[in-house]
């Protein structure tokens, strides 16, 4: 639900491959409750939520006796889709952010604009195909699928990194942390969209 005083949201999605329900509140504290059945999925969600300050209540059961993909995709779905529903007209938002995050030998840079029109470069590394049991390639589809379905502009470069938990890590925490940024409250244009047009719906 949406209100004047709250930005918050639920989505509900179900398909033949998932069934993921999502709740954010966008002004939280980072809490989050999340259970995927993919253990390494669910510790990078969890940084997604701490790191971004919005609280998040992520259930999500899927064909994981075919493979991690579908539940990875349709979570950031969800996800995009609550953001979305959550910041309505974006009206007050600071809208652009960015910064470096290190993390140990890895330092990876994320920049969004909260526009309403989706895109995602993602100029990101592995040196190997999986960590643990999870697909490094997973990594940008669960963020090609949020950035789709919240309407942001998001770049991704990972600038150096040997780990890659490390590398995969730096990624959620960056755009946590932009997003963060992004979608605070501007105490000088509270009442305004940041845009020329008057618009942020794409």
């Amino acid at each position: 639900m949406t209100g004047v005083n709250t930005r918050t949201a639920k989505i509900e999605r179900s398909t033949k491959e998932t069934s993921i329900a999502v709740s954010v509140n966008l002004d939280g504290t980072g809490t989050f409750d999340i259970s995927t059945g993919v253990g390494f999925f669910d510790h990078m969600l969890e940084q997604l939520s701490r790191h971004s300050l919005i609280d998040m209540n992520i259930k999500a059961k899927g064909d994981l006796h075919i493979d991690d993909h579908h539940t990875v995709e349709d979570t950031g779905i969800a996800i995009g889709q609550a953001i979305a529903k959550a910041l309505g007209d974006r009206r007050g938002i600071t809208r652009y952010a960015s910064l470096d995050l290190a993390m140990d030998e890895t330092l990876t840079r994320a920049a969004l604009d909260v526009s309403g029109r989706p895109f995602l470069v993602w100029q990101v590394e592995f040196s190997a195909p999986k960590i643990g049991t999870f697909d490094t390639e997973l990594v940008r589809e669960f963020f090609q699928a949020l950035v789709q379905n919240a309407g942001i502009t998001l770049h991704v470069t990972g600038l150096y990194g040997a780990n890659n938990h490390h590398v995969a890590e730096t990624c959620f925490k960056a755009v946590a942390r932009t997003l963060r940024h992004a979608i605070e409250t501007d105490p000088r244009q509270k009442d305004v969209v940041p845009s020329t047009k008057g618009t942020l719906k794409g």
